[in-house]
């Protein structure tokens, strides 16, 4: 039988077997929050009639879950899993006994939020306010590559008062994605009390003010749910919301308007006290002695990464910003490649980090999203999964200090995010100590999933970013605001010439002496150079690694370079959270017996330019070579 749309004739049988299923998943949700000790019955209970609504009638069946042009589903609040898990049951996506037996528990893919490894659920949430914007990232994937699907977003009332909501409404609107519809459950609740009380927002007129069209229901309503979102998708003008007025707790009278059942489940009497209300069999003993029962696993889902043509490196011969590289490369990517495999991201710093010539070139694949980094992060990280190379190109402190829980929801959701992110350390100079991002590596070693990369002078530069584009996963890029030296080898021949192959984990040797080793990345190399120089004139040699890949340092050569008797890392970066940290633990672990010192940064920086502040906070060459003789 083929699936009833949004467009479909309905007849009455259709509404009594929609309200039946109410029933019965709010069976479900209080079975499996009771068996589970645990969760968020409430506003499951609220928002069911919107699920099922929206997946009865949405093109997503178990059939269909990973097909290009399904319809995508993303619930923002994340916590009411058990309304959304309860339904995913009944309509055949994932076995309901299973469920209801292994909800919260360690060896069950039914997590306490949902999870986009379970069929139907598009995108892990559970941090408030990230849902929206993931959504625009999904509606951006259809006009990116010409798919025919609508985007919902299902949301909270609370979450509405974050500021990322307001941003990814505004970015929506901004770039025509008129294929979002947003439900929000509007039970006036959240954990504290009642909304109103907790923190207002004028939720209608929010949305009404960013350009958005806005259709009040029932949500409990099955057919007013569906008219509201028939009459939303069938107008290409504008996105839309629909707030749905509903009850936490919906169905049971003593759970009805009590913020206590938010988060909180119900003893087993309530729990028989609810069933019984319902008209739904308590089989809570039978469950509860089936709960070692072998549970299904779900595989996750296959994220497509596209290979693009990358081009032939660049040879640059002259002192040049890393950033006119990163420009250079993703210029010469928009020529070679069809304008649906990439997408670039900026947020109002187009000059400043060199997305300039890629927008001239694909205006139609670049997003100015303005001062809006926390809805960039996710709307890219969201894009990512969908086939399409997606850069996003900015400061340090707001690509990785700002958006840390952003970053860290694109790693639990396995995203392919590349992020080029400039100005780094002291090296950005005159800007000041709020603009000097100096623990990147510090903030992004808590993300299991991301790999970063620091080059070491313009040729590794445009050698990195060609290959990180076609790398699966996210990756974090990271130059300075300056100009760089070409790095040459002792000879004099340029080190990263066009014969050069960058590996992911390879530890370039710059240099090589017996004295010690320094381990230096980034815009230090070439002052770890100055310093080699300096000390050989005086008969000291030194061996200097460049360490482009800070997450993957080989332990052997560590190893081996403890044999000289002094290792120094050398870095542009907290001391004590960035490669002087990493090479630390190693020596620790690995039982190595050698004299080791970190010179790095040890507090914010001032403003002047990066030399100047390098000699007062002892990072110049001259300070290096102290260290270095100090402990000889």
């Amino acid at each position: 039988m083929k699936k009833m749309n949004f467009f479909s004739t309905i007849n009455e049988p259709v509404w009594k077997e929609l309200e039946e299923l109410s029933r019965v998943c709010r069976g479900d949700i209080i079975k499996m929050t009771t068996i589970a000790g645990s969760g968020h019955p409430g506003g499951s209970m609220s928002s069911i009639d919107i699920y099922l609504t929206i997946f009865y009638f949405a093109n997503i069946t178990p059939e269909n879950y990973n097909a290009p042009e399904r319809d995508r589903i993303v619930v923002s609040h994340g916590h009411t899993s058990p309304g959304i898990y309860s339904v995913l049951a009944r309509l055949g996506f994932v076995d309901r006994e299973d469920l209801l037996v292994s909800f919260r528990r360690l060896y069950s893919p039914f997590e306490g939020h949902i999870e986009r490894h379970i069929p139907g659920v598009e995108w892990t949430t559970g941090n408030l306010g990230q849902g929206l914007s993931a959504g625009c990232g999904f509606a951006l994937a259809a006009k990116l590559k010409n798919l025919n699907y609508h985007t919902f977003v299902l949301m909270s009332d609370a979450e509405q008062a974050k500021g990322q909501v307001g941003e990814a409404r505004r970015f929506a609107k901004k770039f025509n994605l008129n294929d979002i519809t947003v439900l929000i459950d509007y039970n006036h609740f959240q954990i504290s009390g009642r909304v109103e009380d907790i923190m207002p927002v004028n939720i209608k007129e929010n949305y009404i003010a960013d350009g958005w069209k806005v259709i009040e229901v029932s949500g409990h309503n099955h057919k007013a749910i569906y008219e509201a979102v028939k009459k939303a998708i069938s107008d290409k003008t504008s996105p839309y919301v629909i707030i749905c007025e509903t009850t936490i707790g919906k169905g049971v009278s003593f759970m009805e308007n009590n913020a206590r059942y938010h988060g909180q489940s119900l003893t087993r009497e309530e729990c028989k006290n609810a069933l019984k209300e319902l008209g739904i069999e308590d089989d809570i003993d039978f469950l509860i002695k089936n709960k070692d029962r072998k549970i299904k696993y779900y595989n996750k889902l296959e994220i497509p990464q596209p290979k693009i043509k990358t081009g032939k490196p660049r040879l640059y011969k002259e002192t040049t910003d890393p950033r006119v590289v990163f420009g250079d490369v993703i210029e010469d990517i928009a020529k070679l490649n069809p304008p649906n495999t990439i997408a670039v991201f900026d947020c109002d710093l187009m000059d400043s980090v060199k997305t300039n010539k890629f927008a001239k070139i694909l205006p139609q694949n670049f997003f100015e999203a303005g001062v809006s980094e926390h809805t960039t992060a996710t709307i890219s990280g969201a894009l990512s999964i969908n086939g399409i190379i997606t850069v996003w190109a900015d400061f340090g402190v707001f690509a990785i200090d700002e958006v840390f829980n952003q970053l860290r929801l694109n790693d639990i959701n396995n995203t392919n995010l590349k992020i080029f992110a400039t100005h780094l350390g002291y090296n950005v100079g005159p800007d000041g100590k709020t603009h000097h991002c100096i623990d990147y590596l510090g903030v992004l070693r808590n993300l299991f999933g991301f790999k970063v990369v620091i080059p070491g002078d313009p040729n590794q530069t445009d050698h990195i970013v060609r290959y990180v584009l076609n790398q699966p996963g996210n990756w974090v890029i990271g130059v300075g605001r300056t100009k760089l030296p070409i790095i040459k080898d002792d000879s004099g021949k340029i080190f990263f010439d066009e014969d050069y192959k960058f590996e992911y984990g390879k530890m370039d040797l710059i240099r090589d002496g017996d004295a010690c080793v320094v381990f230096t990345l980034g815009a230090m190399l070439s002052k770890a150079i100055e310093a080699y120089n300096e000390l050989s004139n005086q008969g000291i040699k030194i061996k200097i690694y460049n360490l482009s890949s800070p997450f993957a340092i080989d332990p052997g050569i560590i190893k081996e370079s403890a044999k000289t008797g002094l290792v120094i890392t050398y870095e542009d970066h907290i001391a004590h959270t960035g490669i002087g940290s990493i090479i630390a633990q190693m020596i620790a672990e690995g039982n190595i017996n050698t004299r080791f010192i970190k010179v790095g940064i040890e507090q914010y920086g001032g403003s002047d330019e990066p030399d100047a502040l390098y000699r007062k906070y002892g990072l110049d060459p001259q300070y290096l070579i102290k260290k270095i003789k100090e402990n000889l």
